[in-house]
């Protein structure tokens, strides 16, 4: 057999669908089945059943209400059941016409005469058209792509291509897994007599083979880069612990054990001569910015320069406020810059930069720009880095000849995903909160007593603390969260005429937005209307109630987020979570966890269940390639196999590792090696 030859108009549809060489169509797998080998009789369908069936049209006619349908009855000598068409050409007509014999396959239900189809699918036979062999694939395709086509290529390049398996025959005898052609072959034509639940549920052991697959690529792929980094040469940071101990000495607070733990695994990491790429998770308030003013000094100590980042101003700006507290007394003194400043500033600020008469730079993505150059980068530190996107990561790479990076996540990661996603870093973790800090008491009610939360709003502030009333972001429109931010500012401000109320959100310009959050912070303002903007990096000890509307609308992560915005100083602290029926499965899920749990981990190994990975690393926005087919939280054993075998393949069957990234990794970039 010869390849089929392949229209650009065509590869152009099939590029859509990720598929680039005819090699991608074996690894374009099928989302479901339908079982054509079969007939059944009309008489014995049950509403429900996704069946096929075979008759003569004994009636077809285009009927006008509710609306324009075409209604055929087919009958076999059984019995017989309507095909209902909401949206038809005239050679559907034709097809249908009384007479005319026909096989159908689609969901039965009851209709209006009797039992019924929707849309099913059809064409024309006669007595001796053979029925399918084997179960009929359907694939995820794109407009103008069909499946009849996709079929048709994918059966000719599971016939002309060689399906060389890439596992070693030592290691796949130890795995007890199929072999590669086999389970492809069975994949695309499944027989009739196999479970299609087990196909499509993939837990089939030929289902097993291909998730161990990818995931034995991804960890091979991020094993290797991580390999190669550590060929590559940066600055040798010794920890001299002179400006290191002298900032610990000064603080009016003592670092806990996680937070001397991660530093000194930082620490080591600046020391050696290959470039760190270290992740430092921590839950909200855990103290991951003290540590990452450890690793500047050891940086600095050392004569290098520092960058940190983080993506909004608010969260950048409380950085910047932080560091030059604890640094100044140190004769360090921080540049700022953001996008926000104004040009003679900014100017000035970049010149520093570039001379090095500044150590440390904080920023937003202000500082990825071209024209700001590094006189001696050693150190980048990239703060919520899930938030940053790959071409901007790469762009602050650039800035310095191989400098070492620091990125830290307030988001949670549960261990298997950390094992899956982020193999190729290192990663420290500040498992405990620094004493002091109460847990957060958190209330779910109802919005038909919003009065009462008004009230409970009312006394706290005339008690000498502060609170937040964060507004939702509504159906994905800021418009929307932006007049409804607006509107409870006004209502607030009218319902209580003896508090000063203030307003933030993403559309005040930066400057209105730093002057408001600095008077909440002095205690100018009693009562903050916000959007999710202060969803990170707001620390404002003093406020001590939180009211979120319409929390039902939020996720898992951002609520504990907000969340995490008070209960920062000594008094007990509330989060009211006001919500309107009825709530979804899914929001009743979401407020039940956040209600029971203010362990940051634990509730991302909840949303990592009802997000998946994508939503909860932020991983379309920053690179981390997403599993088409594997599942962390049901193939955590596969997941396992594939970290063993990854570096078994790397050390023993170099030739094999890198066929094996050719078959599953060829058209993918190599942005989340950044």
């Amino acid at each position: 057999m010869q390849p089929i030859k392949i229209s650009p108009a065509t590869l152009a549809k099939l590029g859509k669908l990720g598929i680039q060489h005819r090699a991608d169509l074996l690894l374009h797998l099928p989302l479901r089945y339908e079982d054509e080998t079969h007939l059944e009789p009309i008489a014995t369908l049950q509403p429900g059943i996704t069946a096929q069936v075979q008759g003569i049209i004994t009636h077809s006619e285009i009927a006008f209400r509710p609306r324009r349908t075409l209604v055929c009855r087919l009958e076999d000598s059984s019995g017989e059941i309507y095909l209902r068409f909401l949206n038809f050409y005239p050679s559907q007509q034709k097809q249908l016409a009384e007479g005319k014999q026909i096989r159908a396959i689609g969901e039965v239900r009851t209709g209006y005469n009797g039992l019924e189809m929707i849309h099913p699918k059809c064409r024309a036979v006669d007595e001796d058209t053979p029925l399918q062999q084997s179960l009929t694939p359907i694939y995820s395709t794109t407009a103008g792509l069909s499946q009849t086509m996709l079929r048709k290529l994918v059966a000719n390049a599971i016939e002309t291509l060689p399906q060389v398996d890439t596992l070693p025959s030592a290691l796949l005898n130890k795995l007890a897994l199929g072999e590669f052609s086999d389970c492809i072959r069975l994949l695309h034509n499944p027989s009739p007599d196999i479970s299609a639940m087990t196909l499509e549920d993939r837990s089939h052991a030929a289902w097993r083979r291909i998730k161990f697959d990818e995931l034995l690529a991804q960890q091979l792929s991020m094993r290797m880069y991580h390999r190669e980094r550590d060929k590559c040469v940066a600055p040798q940071l010794a920890d001299h612990r002179q400006l290191t101990m002298r900032l610990m000495k000064k603080l009016p607070f003592a670092l806990t054990q996680a937070q001397l733990r991660t530093f000194s695994e930082i620490s080591l990491d600046l020391a050696q001569p290959h470039p760190m790429q270290r992740l430092l998770l921590g839950d909200v308030g855990s103290g991951k910015t003290i540590v990452a003013a450890l690793a500047a000094l050891q940086a600095i100590e050392n004569g290098y320069q520092v960058a940190l980042l983080s993506p909004t101003e608010i969260l950048a700006e409380q950085h910047f406020i932080k560091l030059r507290e604890w640094l100044e007394p140190l004769d360090i003194t921080p540049v700022w810059l953001s996008g926000s400043l104004k040009k003679k500033d900014k100017l000035l600020a970049a010149e520093k930069i570039a001379s090095g008469t500044t150590l440390l730079a904080v920023g937003t993505h202000a500082l990825f720009q071209e024209q700001i150059s590094f006189h001696k980068l050693g150190l980048a530190i990239v703060d919520e880095q899930h938030k940053f996107g790959v071409q901007q990561r790469l762009a602050l790479r650039n800035k310095g000849a191989e400098p070492h990076q620091l990125m830290m996540s307030a988001t949670p990661i549960p261990r298997t995903l950390a094992m899956s996603y982020y193999a190729d870093l290192d990663v420290s973790v500040i498992d405990e909160l620094p004493p002091g800090r109460t847990a957060v008491i958190t209330k779910l009610v109802s919005d038909e007593r919003r009065e009462e939360v008004i009230s409970r709003v009312r006394a706290a502030c005339m008690a000498g603390q502060q609170a937040y009333w964060v507004c939702p972001l509504i159906d994905e429109s800021e418009a929307l969260q932006l007049q409804t931010a607006l509107e409870t500012f006004q209502m607030l401000s009218k319902t209580f005429p003896d508090l000063r109320v203030g307003l933030v959100h993403g559309k005040l310009d930066n400057a209105e937005k730093m002057r408001v959050m600095a008077a909440f912070k002095s205690n100018e303002l009693q009562l903050l209307v916000a959007t999710t903007v202060i969803e990170v990096g707001v620390d404002v000890p003093n406020a001590s109630l939180m009211v979120i509307d319409h929390a039902e609308r939020m996720g898992l992560a951002q609520l504990h987020q907000l969340r995490g915005r008070v209960g920062r100083g000594a008094a007990q602290s509330l989060c009211i979570l006001l919500y309107q029926q009825p709530l979804s499965e899914m929001a009743r899920a979401r407020l039940k966890i956040i209600f029971e749990s203010n362990d940051g981990f634990a509730i991302a190994q909840h949303d990592l269940r009802l997000r998946g990975p994508g939503e909860l690393l932020g991983a379309r926005q920053s690179g981390v390639p997403l599993l088409r087919f594997a599942d962390i939280n049901t193939d955590e054993d596969l997941l396992n196999q594939a970290r063993q075998v990854a570096d078994e393949m790397l050390n023993d069957f170099p030739d094999a590792a890198r066929a094996h990234l050719q078959r599953w990794m060829a058209n993918k970039h190599d942005y989340f090696h950044v």
